[in-house]
Formats: C-alpha cells, sequence, structure tokens
C-alpha cells in the first residue's frame, strides 16, 4: 500500500464523521508495552475512531486506509499528570494577581498551558483545585467539544480545606477582603459541611474531589505541615464522595495530616512529605496511592532562593519542604508504596511536566517504572484502566513518540516528537498540527 503524506491524512481526516471508521496503520518503531514494563520492537497500531482496534508484532499496513509512519521512533501511550492546575500558573506576581485578575483572566490563560500541556505528550490530566468558580469545569467542557485545543481532564473544581488553611483563597488578604469563606468557596469546618461540601460540588459537576488535610507551602499561612482536618472530617468528606462515585485526593505533608487522610479512607496522598516507615505501612494496608509531585518541590526550592520571588512566609516553607520529596519518592518506591505520576504543574509552568521523570530516576525510581506511572499507575488511580494508559485493543488512541529509548535516557520525554489523542493528530515532526473548524 502507499503511504500518503501525513497532512492528507490530517484534512481527510478533519472531514467529518464519514471518516471516522477509517483503518489508521500507526507504525512505530518500537511500542512501549506499559503493562509489563517492557520495550517493544517494531509494532502497528490499527487505530478506528477514537480507539485503538488491534495490536500487530512489525510494521503493517494490510487492511488500512491510512498509514503513520512513525517508524524511526519509540511509541508510548499517551502520558497522564496525576496532579495539575491547569487554570493558574504561579510567579513573583501571584500574590497580586489575586486581586487584580478575575475569572475570564484565567480562562483565557488556562487555554494556553492546556495546549502545552497536550503537546508535551500528556493526553490526560486529572486536575486537584481551581482559584474558584469552578472554571476547570469549563475549560473541561471546552476541550471535550472541541472548542479548545487541549488534554483530557478529570477535575476536581476547588480544593475543600478549613478556614485560614491551604485551601482558604483569603489567606493573606487584609481583613478588609478576607471576610468568612464558606462552603461555597470550599472552606469547611465541621462533619455536615464536609457533606454539603462534596454535594456541592457534585452539582457543579466536577469529576473527582480534592481535600487539604493539612498546610501547604505557597499559601501565607504559618505551616506547611500542620493538620488542618480532623479525621471526622476527612472521613464525612470521604463517605459522602463515594455516595457520589468521586475519587479523593488529599493534599498532606506532615505525617499526622497525612495518617487521618490514610485513616480517613482517601485514594491518594499528593506531596506526602514527611512519609517515613510507619506511614508507608498505613499506605500499604490501606491501598492508597502516593503522587509525589517532585518537580514542584525542586522548583520551589529553587525560587525561594531568588529574593522577591516568594513573600517571605512562603520562601522559608519552600526551602524547608521542596528540597526534600524527591528523596521521599524514592523511600517510598523502595518501602513498595503505589505510585501514580503527578507534578502539580501551575507551581512551575506548565508544559515542563516531563522533567519529573528525570527527577524519578534520580530519586532511584527505575525508568521503566516511572514510565509505568505516567500511565498505568495513573489510569488505574483514576478508575480509567480500561480506557487509558496503554497501548492496547480497546482503550482511546492516545499515542506520543520520541527519538530514542526513554529506558534508557527519560530525558528524551522533554522532547516528544508526535501526539496523538483520542485517534486525532495534534503534533507531527515536532510541530503543531493546526486542527480544523
Amino acid at each position: 500500500m502507499k503511504t500518503l503524506p501525513l497532512i492528507a491524512l490530517l484534512v481527510s481526516a478533519s472531514l467529518g464523521t464519514a471518516q471516522a471508521a477509517q483503518r489508521t496503520a500507526v507504525q512505530c518503531g518500537h511500542a512501549f508495552d506499559a503493562p509489563s514494563g517492557v520495550m517493544r520492537g517494531p509494532t502497528t497500531l490499527i487505530v478506528e475512531g477514537e480507539r485503538i482496534s488491534s495490536v500487530r508484532d512489525g510494521l503493517s499496513s494490510e487492511g488500512a486506509d491510512k498509514i503513520i509512519d512513525l517508524s524511526t521512533l519509540t511509541c508510548l501511550p499517551g502520558f497522564i499528570d496525576a496532579h495539575t492546575h491547569l487554570m493558574t500558573e504561579t510567579g513573583p506576581k501571584a500574590s497580586l494577581e489575586r486581586t487584580r485578575l478575575n475569572g475570564a483572566d484565567y480562562a483565557f490563560r488556562s487555554t494556553v498551558y492546556a495546549r502545552r500541556t497536550l503537546l508535551a505528550g500528556f493526553t490526560t490530566v486529572r486536575n486537584l483545585g481551581d482559584q474558584g468558580g469552578q472554571d476547570s469545569v469549563a475549560l473541561r467542557n471546552a476541550i471535550n467539544s472541541g472548542l479548545v485545543v487541549g488534554p483530557r481532564m478529570y477535575t476536581a473544581g476547588t480544593a475543600i480545606g478549613s478556614t485560614g488553611g491551604h485551601a482558604d483563597p483569603t489567606d493573606g488578604l487584609s481583613q478588609e477582603f478576607a471576610g468568612d469563606p464558606g462552603v461555597q468557596q470550599g472552606i469547611i469546618n465541621s462533619v455536615d459541611d464536609a457533606a454539603k461540601a462534596i454535594r456541592l460540588h457534585y452539582k457543579q459537576g466536577v469529576d473527582a474531589i480534592k481535600i487539604m488535610p493539612s498546610g501547604g507551602v505557597l499559601d501565607e499561612g504559618a505551616s506547611g505541615e500542620n493538620p488542618q482536618l480532623t479525621l471526622e472530617e476527612i472521613r464525612a468528606l470521604v463517605a459522602t464522595a463515594r455516595d457520589y462515585g468521586f475519587t479523593v485526593a488529599a493534599h498532606a505533608h506532615g505525617k499526622e495530616a497525612i495518617r487521618r487522610a490514610v485513616l480517613g479512607g482517601v485514594d491518594s496522598i499528593e506531596h506526602g512529605t514527611f512519609l517515613d516507615e510507619e506511614t508507608f505501612r498505613l499506605m500499604k494496608e490501606h491501598g492508597t496511592w502516593y503522587v509525589p509531585t517532585v518537580t514542584a518541590g525542586a522548583y520551589v526550592a529553587e525560587k525561594a532562593a531568588i529574593p522577591g520571588f516568594y513573600p517571605p512566609q512562603v520562601a522559608r516553607k519552600a526551602l524547608d519542604i521542596g528540597p526534600q520529596i524527591q528523596a521521599t519518592a524514592g523511600r517510598a518506591y523502595r518501602a513498595g508504596v503505589k505510585i501514580a505520576f503527578g507534578t502539580d504543574a501551575g507551581v512551575y509552568p506548565h508544559g515542563q511536566n516531563a522533567h519529573e521523570f528525570e527527577l524519578m530516576v534520580a530519586a532511584g525510581i527505575p525508568s521503566a517504572y516511572a514510565l509505568q506511572a505516567a500511565t498505568v499507575n495513573a489510569a488505574t488511580l483514576l478508575h480509567h484502566e480500561k480506557d487509558l494508559g496503554s497501548l492496547s485493543s480497546g482503550h482511546y488512541a492516545d499515542v506520543i513518540a520520541v527519538a530514542g529509548d526513554p529506558l534508557k535516557d527519560v530525558s528524551t520525554l522533554r522532547s516528544v516528537q508526535f501526539v496523538m489523542k483520542s485517534g486525532t493528530v495534534f503534533k507531527s515532526g515536532g510541530m503543531a498540527v493546526a486542527q480544523a473548524d
């Protein structure tokens, strides 16, 4: 069969639903088998519509209407970043922007961040926290409808925490402006508040829940690790979330906050800076996932050394907490804790998500496991393992490709040459592909 120019394939693919059933052969020089963690040789993926219909050994074109030749590249499942903030990007002006920008400003910026993330090879993200107003629900809907180019999103909307805690959007504001945020803003102070907050999130159309059992780095509070939700509040949040089919992610740096979150039944611990052997055992006992976000820790520690980049209170916490996360991730892996990939994108510039792989490997995590963390593991955490995270028959046709072998050099993942999401090509030859209206 004659190989068609890739641009012709893209034009014909955009002509309408009549072309949707066409069979495209994606010919890969190598392909990462995520479930086994093994790199396969020449492999052909047959794509029909949004999904992979079959996987063949060798470079095959039999029965295909089109061919995409990636025979000099290594194919992998589209990556999943299980901890992002697509609505924002922090920097030295972040504190001022909180009082100057409106929801529409954040929304327009988010379209740029979403596009960068997809073109970096991350075809799915879990968005864990908005500025307020559940703006990420609107971004998710715009991506799903084709109005905005970006990754598949599962969003938690506004994070849920306590008065003055890491989720309180008025931390650091003067008394004139701070007020007393409540459940509408994700702030709870009782078991009853907890149940209402989950139900309100359900009403607003979120996909998951993010809670804040501990202090954090980038808020203006004095502590980055103190517990900020009671065990009873966490249990009420999780129990109500289960009624509505939500998974629950828990931002937690300090050991006591982590302990409460795990006992309370959360699905994942995010950051987990002060995890130790006792909490490792507890997480394994309860089947709790760990999402390290090493990139964010390294980034805030680096920027905290620059005078004026963060407010003094934030800089102090960044220097205390940020440098420790990488070593914690390595210890968690060696302890047998389940790890899913997440970067806290938005704390650092969007589109640099793949740097997390390098930091994970430097922490002593094997490259194959790091890739699994961003594919099959993250898909399992999201409860979408039947659709995402593997180049397998029946899964979404989320395919990326890089030059070289990322099992030998994970830095190759910084230069993604090809991106396909749900059967549509968004990047080829290292360049973005324009999408038809």
